[in-house]
């Protein structure tokens, strides 16, 4: 969590400015809303308003975009079209940051600093530099008031989420907003990001083909976190590669997800095609960000494996255990009936034992279309569920996890795969070499 005593997150001018400068920007949604324009309509204003705003808002609206069901269909197919590349801030910027983090002879703790960014996101961007080691460096430098506009930003998006629930009361999604407030909070302290990083290292330490940075604490603070530079070209770069190079990179990015995941109750919670790099010929994947990650109480994952091991037997007992574990409540048949219309559709690769693609020969543009809309109609027969919080990161993540399976046209036996990955699942295993590893590294386990 972050510090309530951060004075960038209490700069009130830098929140007013921020509450205005949205307000301003959304006056174009709203004036749509009372001319009676339709939701389509709507949502397009809505999403060119979004765009207009940037920083966290936009980045929290694309996040709940891929959360199944949590926005009426319209909304979620314009808030997938924000872009969240943003221009980067100049080199007075990036002087005072520097200095505010490192002191006045910051320069000299590099060898070599670019001006230029390399890369540029809705909350920081990132500069090559060098150190005095030779090594290569990633140095991601945080935007000023960050801390304001979450906090800003988040009150809009209540309000946000306020006029959908009036438009669609099929979806509560109070806890969904908290989760989703905490989860950004966290992705602005780069010294817990440096945390996870070291985390994700010793999950994956034994895997010679996965490699995370090494995050250098002496020129690292809350809001510039400096870490070795790893090559390798992104994902999108081997789509046209043969079908055994695709098949490799999915069964990297399945380990990098799932053996975290089902070992030790931890998630990547953002995984972005832009967070993934693999060097020549696919030999080795390079996990880049770790700003969003999930740290779930075990019994979250009994939850996990209990619903795989009951949709697999038909065990519908197991199954509405598992959404009780996970925080569902007044669960009756109809919404038992209703999640586990979605939950045979996320877990379904999981339970084929086959080699197949993810959508299995359903176009990737209708992929998860037809049993959303089908799940929403039924949840809107009855009344307001409420998303438990920690539902919100796996559910999202797990559709993010698909849709690069998707873009990589993959085909493999994820059901085998999953299947290897629990083999021999212990609450209380998971538990110990959970809390052994977040010790190990400061943090606290779920």
């Amino acid at each position: 969590m972050s510090d309530a005593k951060d004075p960038e997150r209490n700069r009130i001018t830098a929140r007013i400015g921020r509450v205005a400068s949205v307000g301003a920007n959304m006056s174009g949604a709203v004036a749509a809303r009372v001319a009676g324009k339709d939701e389509k309509a709507m949502a397009a204003a809505l999403r060119a308003a979004l765009g207009r705003s940037k920083g966290p808002l936009m980045k929290v609206a694309q996040l709940l975009s891929t959360i199944p069901d949590l926005l009426p269909q319209a909304y979620a197919e314009e808030f997938r079209k924000l872009q969240a590349h943003a221009p980067p801030m100049g080199w007075p910027f990036v002087q005072r940051r520097m200095r505010a983090e490192l002191g006045e002879d910051w320069q000299t703790k590099f060898a070599a600093f670019e001006r230029e960014a390399a890369a540029a996101a809705s909350l920081g961007q990132v500069h090559r530099a060098q150190g005095h080691d030779g090594r290569a460096l990633a140095c991601k430098l945080q935007y000023p008031d960050m801390a304001s506009a979450v906090e800003a930003d988040l009150g809009q998006l209540k309000t946000l989420l306020g006029l959908f629930k009036s438009m669609d009361g099929s979806i509560d999604s109070s806890e969904a907003i908290e989760e989703v407030g905490e989860r950004l909070r966290e992705e602005l302290d780069y010294g817990r990001e440096l945390k996870h990083m070291r985390l994700f290292a010793l999950m994956l330490g034994d895997s010679t083909d996965i490699r995370t940075p090494e995050p250098i604490d002496a020129l690292s603070t809350r809001r510039l976190l400096t870490m070795s530079w790893l090559e390798g070209r992104g994902l999108m770069h081997w789509l046209d590669a043969p079908q055994d190079t695709r098949n490799r990179i999915a069964a990297l990015l399945f380990k990098a997800w799932w053996g975290p995941m089902t070992h030790y109750g931890v998630i990547h919670g953002d995984p972005h095609l832009g967070n993934y790099a693999l060097t020549e010929n696919a030999e080795r994947l390079h996990l880049l960000d770790f700003g969003c990650v999930r740290i779930f109480p075990p019994r979250f994952l009994d939850g996990v494996v209990g619903l795989y091991r009951g949709l697999r037997a038909g065990d519908m007992e197991q199954v509405a255990h598992a959404y009780e574990v996970w925080g569902f409540k007044n669960l009756n048949a109809e919404l038992i009936d209703a999640l586990t219309m979605w939950a045979r559709f996320i877990y379904g690769p999981l339970l084929d034992d086959r080699v197949r693609t993810i959508a299995d020969d359903v176009p990737p543009a209708e992929y998860g279309r037809r049993e959303a809309m089908a799940v929403r109609k039924r949840l809107k027969t009855l009344g307001p569920v409420l998303i438990p919080r920690e539902f919100v990161f796996m559910d999202r993540a797990a559709i993010g996890l698909g849709a690069a399976f998707l873009h990589l046209r993959a085909e493999m036996n994820f059901g085998a795969m999953f299947a290897a990955s629990i083999e021999g699942f212990s609450t209380d295993a998971l538990a110990a070499r959970q809390r052994a590893a977040v010790s190990q590294v400061g943090l606290s386990p779920g």
